[in-house]
């Protein structure tokens, strides 16, 4: 287990939190854990209880949805400082909406979720810097999956004028 001196050096270190105090470190530190995973081992899977939000220290998580016909579809792959797992802050989801699985041997540190909704209710400044980053995460993350649905369609078009095209 890591000590809290080395949790505390690793938040210090990541820009998401520069704007916070100290004492908003220290408590963060208070919920957080590292944890290192292997390649191929999964992180969360899809369906999982929303418990942790990780933010990627070193390493590759490829984040995967599984779509009926289609099977296991990667939807994003977060490398350093990529966060992972923000929806657990949102009141609406329970549950994991994807499966996340490492690439290559990585380093996260994961935040407790119940204890970050606390610390946000509890100390709206600190539940301020947090929120906005999550909704710059969520507004990238809406953008780069709306780019990928547009380029399946209009993947799944082109196929489906093939298939036509053939029959006629």
């Amino acid at each position: 287990m890591y000590q809290q001196e080395e949790i505390i050096k690793v938040l210090q270190a990541i820009p998401w939190f520069h704007e916070l105090k100290a004492f908003h470190i220290e408590k963060l530190a208070d919920i957080a854990h590292i944890q290192n995973i292997n390649a191929g081992e999964e992180l969360f899977a899809e369906g999982g209880k929303e418990d942790y939000l990780y933010i990627i220290i070193e390493g590759q998580i490829a984040l995967e949805m599984f779509v009926p016909t289609r099977g296991n579809l990667r939807i994003f792959t977060g490398e350093a400082l990529d966060i992972l797992g923000w929806s657990t802050l949102t009141p609406v989801v329970r549950y994991r909406t994807s499966s996340a699985r490492a690439l290559v041997p990585s380093r996260l540190i994961g935040l407790d979720a119940d204890g970050l909704k606390r610390l946000c209710e509890e100390d709206h400044e600190f539940g301020y810097v947090i929120m906005k980053r999550v909704a710059n995460v969520v507004a990238s993350r809406y953008l780069t999956m709306r780019l990928q649905l547009l380029d399946l369609i209009a993947h799944t078009g082109a196929e489906e004028l093939t298939r036509k095209s053939y029959l006629e």
